[in-house]
């Protein structure tokens, strides 16, 4: 499992996370792709032990902002202040558009911020780019690799 470039998703609508992972396959992307449905279960599997914790660092997180028990901006924070987690790519996948979260999301050191196009169609290209982005053409950091 460690070869694997995993797909952390922390996405509380299961519409959108059934999108997000149709719009994956539909573009050939294959990874394995892990969810957590709050923010306080996405801090449990990034730092937790046992069998709640992701088997491997994710390639790529891809985080609502609009969440449950714990909101996505405080999730960003978490991952940046830890040394272990500090380097991993995180991209806010909202439907927010406001300009304080977009600025917060920036100021917190998200990698990218992108709003999630109303129809699927849009919603799939715009997840094949991010796909293709973050998993095929991003060089990570040596440490997660």
């Amino acid at each position: 499992m460690a070869g694997t470039r995993l797909i952390f998703l922390v996405e509380d609508d299961p519409d959108h996370e059934l999108l997000t992972i149709r719009a994956l396959r539909k573009s050939h992307i294959a990874n394995d792709v892990r969810v957590a449905r709050d923010g306080e279960e996405a801090i449990e599997m990034l730092f937790g032990e046992g069998e709640k914790a992701l088997p491997t660092k994710p390639q790529v997180i891809l985080l609502d902002l609009k969440l449950p028990k714990v909101d996505g901006l405080e999730v960003l924070r978490r991952i940046r202040e830890d040394d272990r987690t500090r380097m991993l790519p995180v991209v806010v996948l909202t439907s927010s558009d406001e300009e304080r979260d977009i600025l917060r999301s920036y100021k917190l050191g998200v990698n990218s911020y992108i709003r999630k196009p109303v129809n699927f169609s849009d919603f799939a290209e715009a997840t094949q780019q991010l796909g293709m982005y973050w998993l095929v053409l991003n060089e990570c950091p040596p440490s997660l690799q």
